[in-house]
């Protein structure tokens, strides 16, 4: 199949519309008519002989292999543009928009606290937060990059390691007033314990422990049943029941009192935080800002960078489980 610079213009148009949601949308970011758009659109299906959106009078959404094709070739048009911004030396310049697709616990309790100290620090930016249970198609879905807890996936996605944060069992004042103080893991039992469900098996989250060489699966039971962070927090603070959190998003309200830390002795498990970012040889100056700031926050080490082994297409990355919160 002939390349020329038709063929290039169009699939810029692609692009626009993916990263927008719309054609009229994209039709504004590149200064064109919404018809004039379509007509581009309309050449490459013909040119490459698929449908590539799928088209209603209120949505736009890519076919399966519109979604292939835009995987294939997003990073390349990102390097295009990345080499161009070296070139004219100006490859520190950070501006314009960034998707960001985040985990929600991350989101809410350890970096919106900060997003305005980025804001301020880059004005050129426009930044998109993307709470997401799970990483989905990190590139197909026009995301920059990716903050999620667990291993990463095998892919082509470039992995930094932001954190290490443990999770610590907790209950509010007026809970432990109430019912008690569980000394050891098999005392929860006895205890309402709010359950967290898994989004992938739909059961909820089993509750592990460690102490010394020792590893537990505790029983658990209670009425309540919640499959979002937010909610557990929120339950837990009102004195609804024990859950389990991630420390690093609770410290402080255990340190303020409005939390009770609960078997301290006993060490629950563990998850590391990432940044994910399709693998380049020049990440965008926007992306590195944005990990850069992210690893400021949490006081993390600023050299642990690891390509993931590849597996399967480029820039295709596997759904990850909602980690334990």
């Amino acid at each position: 199949m002939s390349f020329d610079s038709r063929m290039l213009s169009n699939i810029s148009i692609l692009t626009a519309i993916v990263e927008s949601g719309s054609f009229a949308r994209a039709a504004d970011a590149l200064g064109l008519t919404p018809s004039g758009v379509s007509r581009a659109l309309g050449r490459l299906e013909a040119k490459i002989g698929v449908r590539l959106f799928d088209r209603t009078t209120r949505s736009v959404s890519l076919t399966d292999e519109g979604r292939q094709l835009y995987a294939e070739i997003a990073p390349l048009i990102a390097g295009i543009g990345d080499a161009l911004t070296l070139t004219s030396s100006s490859s520190e310049a950070v501006r314009g928009r960034l998707r960001v697709n985040v985990d929600g616990y991350f989101s809410r309790r350890m970096l919106a606290p900060h997003i305005a100290k980025f804001l301020d620090r880059y004005p050129d930016i426009s930044l998109e937060l993307a709470a997401r249970d799970q990483l989905g198609d990190l590139v197909a879905e026009g995301f920059d990059v990716a903050v999620r807890f667990g291993q990463p996936p095998s892919s082509s996605l470039v992995a930094r390691k932001l954190l290490d944060t443990r999770t610590i069992t907790v209950a509010a004042p007026s809970y432990v007033r109430r019912r008690g103080r569980p000394e050891t893991p098999d005392d929860l039992a006895r205890h309402d314990c709010i359950q967290m469900r898994n989004t992938l098996t739909g059961e909820p989250l089993e509750w592990q422990y460690r102490a010394a060489r020792k590893t537990l699966t505790a029983k658990t039971s209670g009425r309540l049943v919640v499959n979002d962070a937010g909610t557990l927090l929120g339950a837990c603070l009102a004195g609804a029941g024990i859950a389990r959190l991630k420390a690093g998003g609770v410290q402080e309200l255990v340190e303020k009192g409005r939390l009770v830390e609960l078997l301290a002795d006993w060490t629950g498990e563990s998850f590391d935080l990432y940044a994910l970012y399709p693998s380049r040889h020049l990440p965008a100056a926007k992306v590195r800002a944005f990990i850069d700031f992210v690893a400021e926050v949490l006081d993390a080490p600023a050299d642990q960078t690891t390509p993931q082994a590849p597996r399967g297409r480029p820039g295709r990355a596997a759904s990850t489980a909602r980690s334990p919160d």
